[in-house]
């Protein structure tokens, strides 16, 4: 019994060793910012995040964005940044601080973007970047939510006289080097044994400045960075975007894997301001709306019931801030995309699950 016991002594020894070794090397994914750890919350405890502590610090979120992208993130002519995704950018640094304004915009490239990220450059990367498996399998990222779907398509001249992207047969193609549409404009023409000649060009600006200078027959991008590139041109009507649309492209916000409350603050805000277009709340009536109404999901959302903010180690009135520091999903979208810009791009796919006709805008449950 005794050559038993010490066998088991002896191999519990070798375990423990064995656990010690393998706590002398972080994991490969730990995040840069350093902090208290992630804890499971029960009970009502709340639990801590590395990268809001860091936040909270340093008084201010730092929002990757494009470095100039018109109707999703671009600096105006007094040098403040306006867009779809500079929004979102405002509306999470309100969630946090009650102030949309306590966020710094950090202009990347497509090729900084994900470095910037992973190295703590930036908190979160809203930068009209595409859900794909290689980035979220392979490249340690965390995709938070979608707060645009978008497809890929093409620009053309109306001289051409085109009606669809299989005419481009012999084309010039300008595309973005280093891009998803690079890779699905190879896939499009593959498959359908169109010969093309693609134009690569380092980045976005080059290549809608190789399409206005007319070293390219068509430019592709997605539709919607198509659209504001035509805004830029100098007779914009003389420019069609084909019908054709070649790619799925499920764009949102993207943080560092290893810190999962971050990642949840992300995107319950953007479901927080989605469900609030869905419930008829704007920054005109939040305030109202949470004084007055009896409707239990709306008294959930601005904080009036329940304790969801606190779960996610924010105030309880989290929510409330970011509708009232920018608006609503809709709201943010029309003064940026929609009837109330340049671009005046329909809802289509963005429209609400519930609407007429419905799109796939969807929110998750506050409850």
């Amino acid at each position: 019994m005794k050559a038993i016991q010490r066998a088991i002594t002896v191999a519990a020894l070798g375990l423990a060793v064995v656990a010690c070794g393998r706590g002398e090397k972080p994991p490969e994914d730990t995040p840069p910012i350093t902090g208290a750890p992630t804890t499971r919350a029960q009970h009502g405890e709340t639990i801590t995040s590395a990268t809001l502590q860091a936040i909270k610090r340093r008084g201010r979120l730092n929002c990757g964005v494009h470095e100039g992208l018109v109707g999703f993130a671009f600096t105006d002519n007094r040098g403040q940044w306006r867009g779809f995704d500079a929004d979102f950018c405002r509306g999470l640094a309100a969630a946090i601080f009650d102030d949309p304004n306590a966020v710094r915009f950090v202009p990347l490239a497509i090729g900084q973007r994900f470095e910037a990220l992973e190295s703590g450059r930036v908190d979160v990367l809203w930068r009209n970047t595409s859900w794909t498996m290689a980035r979220d399998a392979g490249e340690g990222l965390s995709f938070a939510g979608v707060n645009y779907y978008d497809g890929q398509g093409f620009m053309v001249r109306r001289s051409l006289n085109l009606n669809s992207a299989v005419e481009l047969k012999g084309a010039r193609v300008c595309v973005q080097a280093g891009s998803t549409s690079e890779l699905n404009a190879a896939d499009y023409f593959r498959v359908r044994g169109i010969e093309y000649r693609p134009v690569v060009l380092p980045n976005e600006e080059a290549a809608r400045a190789a399409y206005a200078r007319e070293d390219c027959d068509a430019l592709t991008a997605d539709i919607s960075a198509l659209a504001a590139a035509r805004t830029t041109l100098s007779s914009p009507e003389q420019h069609a975007i084909l019908p054709d649309v070649i790619s799925k492209e499920a764009l949102g916000p993207v943080v560092r894997r290893g810190d999962e409350q971050w990642g949840s603050i992300v995107r319950w805000t953007l479901n927080a301001l989605i469900l609030a277009e869905e419930l008829g709340v704007t920054q005109a009536t939040v305030d109202a709306r949470a004084q007055d109404s009896r409707d239990p999901r709306v008294r959930r959302l601005l904080g009036v019931e329940g304790d969801f903010g606190p779960m996610l180690g924010l105030s309880k009135d989290w929510a409330r801030n970011a509708i009232s520091g920018v608006g609503n999903y809709g709201e943010i979208f029309n003064r940026n995309l929609g009837d109330d810009s340049a671009l005046d791009l329909a809802r289509g796919l963005n429209a609400q699950w519930n609407a007429r006709p419905g799109g796939l805008i969807y929110a998750l449950p506050i409850r």
